[in-house]
């Protein structure tokens, strides 16, 4: 009897987690702005470490777990490959660990243009300011603005239909990287980002909201390890987030 009620205990618990990402993600994002998946679609991940998640560089598939990294990309593309089988996607992950806007930049004509995606999906930021606030680059919010208004002309010259997802650069307050000293200064990044979505015409991301709201149900520590990378049920936020959003 006590094993029985452990585990009637411990199911009824997953059911209350399961249900409790969707409403999270519900309350942050309570439009979906949506996009169409049609047959035989290219869909591109692009950006940083919390985009690359230790993804196998030298597979250069799609549709596979070691192409597409440890993260929310993977998780994303494992719902729309179940759902969608009809399809015939193909999912890429080309986010690579430490990128800034304008090292996409310089690898853009190999890592995006060549794949010829009719959907990219960006997440590209925090770099820009965590590595200048640490010493470490001399970008400036004018350089990250200018480089990613810069990289979007380029990228709807050579593909006129590309559709563009663009991700909220995000941060959890308090959590070892993150500390009071990143503010005001990394919210001009977010705020960037948004303005830069509504002039391509972007689906936008409110990352920093889905995580704000995320830590009403478990701290911020729960959903990212050091302020900025995604925790194993962080990923499945973001996943959840960026599906609810197309």
């Amino acid at each position: 009897m006590i094993k029985r009620r452990a585990f009637l205990k411990g199911t009824s618990m997953a059911g209350v987690l399961a249900l409790s990402i969707p409403e999270i993600v519900q309350a942050a994002m309570p439009k979906a702005a949506g996009i169409k998946l049609q047959k035989g679609d290219v869909i591109l991940f692009q950006g940083d470490s919390i985009t690359d998640a230790g993804r196998k560089k030298d597979d250069l598939n799609f549709n596979t777990p070691n192409s597409l990294g440890g993260g929310y990309a993977v998780q994303a593309a494992a719902e729309m490959l179940l759902k969608h089988p009809d399809k015939e996607l193909k999912i890429y992950n080309k986010g690579i660990s430490g990128n800034k806007v304008y090292q996409l930049a310089e690898r853009w004509e190999k890592d995006c243009l060549e794949l010829k995606p009719q959907v990219l999906s960006i997440l590209i930021g925090v770099n820009d300011y965590w590595h200048k606030h640490n010493g470490k680059y001399d970008g400036t919010i004018e350089t990250y603005k200018k480089d990613f208004r810069a990289l979007l002309t380029k990228t709807k010259a050579s593909l006129p239909n590309i559709k563009f997802i663009i991700g909220e650069p995000f941060a959890v307050k308090g959590i070892k990287a993150v500390d009071e000293s990143w503010y005001p200064a990394f919210d001009e990044y977010r705020k960037a980002a948004k303005e830069i979505a509504d002039e391509f015409q972007a689906v936008f991301i409110p990352y920093q909201k889905v995580f704000d709201e995320a830590q009403k149900s478990a701290p911020g520590v729960y959903w990212t390890y050091d302020g900025v990378h995604p925790s194993l049920a962080g990923a499945k936020l973001m996943a959840e987030a960026w599906l609810k959003a197309i």
